[in-house]
């Protein structure tokens, strides 16, 4: 399963992250369909060359023309300038296989919650801050991922 692939490999290469899209609300309780992978994490820079590291040793590459240290460097030129929400790895070969880190949310000191996905266990941002952030966020599926939320 791609999904345990790339959070047992995050986990392998000592990545803090949690899962914030789909499969986050998901495993909350919430029915709901997602095809890629969404995930933030600690703002750092090596936490950055982590997780570039991490997504190539599976075979996925950046989308964009950039690398994890001009990312850091560049943040907010990035987010404020270029609209870039989300750096996206994907699978050349397997365009199914598509990852979003989140560049405009730091996972800090936020609680993630650990569940079980067969027998491995996956991270997700906890159900609270996971409704603030899609709240913020205002996308229609995120609202509607809050409603869902909300009613658990």
């Amino acid at each position: 399963m791609f999904i345990l692939q790339v959070c047992e490999t995050l986990s392998s290469n000592n990545i803090n992250y949690a899962l914030i899209g789909g499969y986050a609300v998901a495993l909350h309780g919430a029915v709901r369909g997602t095809v890629d992978i969404d995930f933030v994490i600690q703002w750092e820079l090596d936490q950055l060359i982590g997780v570039e590291n991490a997504m190539n040793s599976i075979g996925l590459v950046s989308k964009l023309p950039i690398n994890a240290k001009e990312l850091y460097e560049n943040r907010d030129e990035f987010i404020e300038n270029r609209n870039m929400i989300a750096w996206n790895f994907y699978d050349p070969e397997d365009l199914s296989k598509s990852v979003d880190l989140v560049i405009n949310y730091d996972l800090g000191d936020r609680e993630v919650v650990k569940k079980s996905v067969g027998l491995s266990k996956v991270c997700l941002l906890n159900k609270t801050d996971l409704i603030d952030m899609k709240t913020k966020s205002a996308r229609p599926q995120d609202l509607e991922d809050v409603k869902s939320l909300k009613s658990l």
